[in-house]
């Protein structure tokens, strides 16, 4: 699979099946180990309930994409402008099967394209989780603060977009 093959766009409802599976598949991945199986599966079920999944698909100023290796929904991401010019990214995963070839900085990028008014991107992640902190930082996030959410201590991160942001020329 080459990342050139993904198709990026934004998701319909026919998709949130699709969607909630990913979600379900990546936050046992990543959160298992941080949270319990059980834990992360409560958590889950309230943060990808489809009815506020509906609800993110219809939100102004925002992006909720997915990313298709071929029909298969391989990622998805959702991002939202909070103030005029902070973009704050709520959700980027990808399917395991999937990572570490190009589509998370690819998801990244559709959202610098898709909000252009946009100078600094803000989001958090899990500080346990390796390889979601390693993505951002090679993508030029720098932490910023920390919290906790859901009993976990989070990173705060963003990024400062400029002429060589992702999707910018």
């Amino acid at each position: 699979m080459n990342s050139a093959d993904i198709l990026i766009r934004t998701a319909g409802a026919a998709d949130l099946d699709a969607v909630q599976s990913l979600l379900r598949e990546t936050w046992h991945q990543v959160y298992d180990p941080i949270l319990g199986r059980e834990a992360v599966a409560e958590v889950s079920a309230r943060w990808h309930a489809k009815p506020l999944l509906e609800r993110q698909l219809r939100e102004r100023h925002s992006s909720f994409l997915v990313a298709l290796d071929r029909a298969l929904v391989v990622a998805h991401g959702f991002a939202t402008v909070r103030e005029p010019t902070v973009l704050v990214v709520s959700r980027l995963y990808v399917r395991p099967s999937h990572q570490r070839q190009g589509i998370g900085g690819k998801l990244l990028a559709s959202f610098c394209a898709r909000h252009t008014n946009a100078s600094v991107v803000r989001l958090f992640v899990a500080a346990a989780n390796p390889l979601g902190v390693s993505f951002w930082r090679r993508e030029g996030f720098s932490a910023v603060g920390e919290g906790i959410e859901e009993g976990a201590r989070v990173l705060h991160m963003e990024k400062r977009l400029g002429s060589a942001a992702p999707g910018r020329r």
